[in-house]
């Protein structure tokens, strides 16, 4: 029979594990001396943005990114700290964790892993000013288009050009007939 201790741990550990196999990135975030209500603002705010924290002993959470291959971002697990688990959009939650960390001091960026990448706070602040994916795409979206549209507008003004040299003659020849 297992103690309750050895069993609270493989669960944390198997969540760890499932929350890893869901999520496209991982963030680590040490929250000392953050309160409460704070750590519950910022769970509330990572939730609008698709993302979770849990908090786990740093044991645990050390042996759940071993065990799943995420060995480079065991040496960021360190003090109190927590996972923070993302699964769309890593500029949105890098985004909402700085705009939290400027409002509460005791917050700090550890670092992370973006897909098969490890990053480290100062890369994670760096992601956060960039800007969205729907932003991206429409600025693509303008770069393709703007060579068609300066295409478009050179045909247009030589069509223009010629509409306006017919109405030209046709003047001349209303104004000769007369």
């Amino acid at each position: 029979m297992k103690k309750i201790g050895t069993i609270f741990r493989e669960a944390s550990e198997n969540r760890i594990k499932d929350y890893l196999k869901e999520s496209k990135s991982v963030f680590i975030i040490s929250y000392s001396k953050l309160s409460s209500p704070d750590m519950t603002t910022l769970r509330q705010a990572l939730k609008d943005v698709n993302a979770k924290v849990f908090v786990a002993k740093n044991s645990i959470a050390r042996r759940a990114l071993k065990e799943s291959g995420l060995e480079p971002a065991v040496k960021l697990v360190e003090g109190p700290c927590g996972l923070v688990f993302i699964k769309d959009e890593p500029v949105a939650v890098s985004k909402t964790l700085c705009n939290f960390s400027k409002d509460h001091e005791n917050l700090k960026l550890a670092g992370g892993y973006l897909q098969d990448k490890v990053l480290e706070g100062k890369d994670i602040q760096a992601l956060s000013k960039l800007p969205s994916k729907e932003v991206l795409r429409a600025q693509v979206v303008m770069t393709l288009k703007s060579p068609i549209t300066g295409v478009v507008m050179v045909l247009k003004g030589n069509l223009r050009k010629l509409v306006y040299c017919l109405q030209q003659i046709k003047d001349k020849r209303d104004t000769a007939a007369k």
